[in-house]
This record gives C-alpha cells, structure tokens and sequence, in this order.
C-alpha cells in the first residue's frame, strides 16, 4: 500500500460527509435530510418543464432543487454507504488532489457531482427516488486515477490515437461493472444509481487530461498496473 499524500482537499470533503451523517444521526433527521438535500430527477423535470411527475404539488421543498446535486453528494443511506465511500475518496483523493493541486481536485470533484446528477436526470427524468452519496463524485476521481496513472497505456488503433483508446476502455469497462452491479442486486432493497457513477467517471476522463496538463503539477510516484 503506497504512502497517501496529504490532501486539505479531500480531508475536509470527509469531515464534511462525516459530520453531516453524524448530525443526521444524533438529531434523527437522517430521513428529512434525505428527502431534501437528496437529488430528485423528478423534482428537477418539474421545475424545468412544469408540474409534470408524482411528487405532491405543495410539498414545502426547503432547499432549492438546484442545490440538491450538491447537498445530494454530501449524504449517504447508511454507515456502510459511508465507509466505503469515505475509504475510497481518502485512497484516491489523496492521490489526485497531490497530482492536480488543491484547486484543480475541486474542481474535478465539482464537475463529477453536476455529471453525475445530468446523467441521472437523462436517463430517468421523471424518478422520484431521491439520490444520494458521493459516489458520482468520486467515479470522476477514479476515472481521473486510472487514466493518469495507469502503467501499461493502449496502443492507437489506426487513426485513433492512444490516448482515445484507453478513454474508450475505461468508460466501457466501467460501464460494464456498474450493468453487472445493477444486476446482481436487482430486486434487493439496495438500489444503486449506476448512471449517476457512470456520468461521474466519464467527467472524470473528459477533464482529468486537460487539468494535470500544468508544469507545476507533480504526480505521485505510483502507477496502477
């Protein structure tokens, strides 16, 4: 296991989802928390195109549904949801905040959350099952691991450059995991919100080039096989 750098960054996003879970717990808002700061693809169809989905007309929404991409990623649906989310983002986050710099890793992890909230709402407009987790933030920040440290990179196939190549395998393989996820636990209590993660990594492969492209950025020494 490598020595982790130091990351502000992804120290402070785990305190962060730490506490707002523990201030579910001890007050026992976990519920209402959910319910509001959750994403709603529903909610946002309605704001965007009227009245047109199963959720009550005069609920009284205390937060924004602009905001809820955001508050959604700061909320998890268990202790378990939460410690594996928080192990991940503290094994890569580390790792990419050090290669990117503090701001850049923001920025990254901005853009995972918006991703993966747009995906969602393409896929399924009108669902009324709120999401939550990090997850589709932190599927940008994986995407970004395997594309930048990656040991063994594709070869251009014809006219398509190496770099494409590995882009396009990434993005299918990943896909690939999250199918298989969601049928291995089709029909269980467990609902995984496979297009939020699938929209997270590719924004993780679209910007994690373009963002490590700096002469200040030093990468880890540490390379996935």
């Amino acid at each position: 296991m490598p020595n982790l750098p130091r990351g502000a960054a992804t120290n402070t996003l785990v305190i962060a989802n730490v506490l707002v879970w523990l201030a579910g717990l001890l007050t026992g808002w976990t519920e209402w928390f959910q319910v509001e700061g959750g994403f709603r693809a529903a909610r946002m169809s309605d704001s965007l195109n009227g009245h047109a989905s199963a959720l009550p007309v005069d609920y009284p929404w205390a937060i924004p549904v602009w905001l809820t991409p955001i508050t959604s990623a700061f909320l998890h649906a268990g202790l378990f949801h939460l410690a594996m989310n928080m192990l991940v983002l503290v094994m890569v986050g580390r790792m990419i905040e050090a290669a990117l710099g503090t701001e850049r890793f923001v920025v990254l992890y901005t853009a995972g959350i918006i991703a993966a909230a747009a995906m969602h709402y393409a896929v399924d407009p009108l669902s009324t099952t709120p999401v939550v987790g990090a997850s589709g933030a932190i599927s940008a920040l994986l995407a970004a691991y395997f594309l930048l440290f990656s040991r063994r990179k594709p070869q251009a196939i014809g006219p398509v450059p190496g770099l494409v190549v590995h882009i396009a395998w990434l993005a299918a393989a990943w896909t690939g995991i999250n199918l298989l996820s969601q049928f291995a636990f089709a029909g269980s209590a467990l609902g995984i919100a496979i297009w939020a993660h699938i929209g997270g990594f590719i924004a993780g492969l679209v910007l994690a080039v373009p963002l490590a492209r700096n002469p200040a950025v030093r990468r880890p020494r540490h390379d996935v096989t």
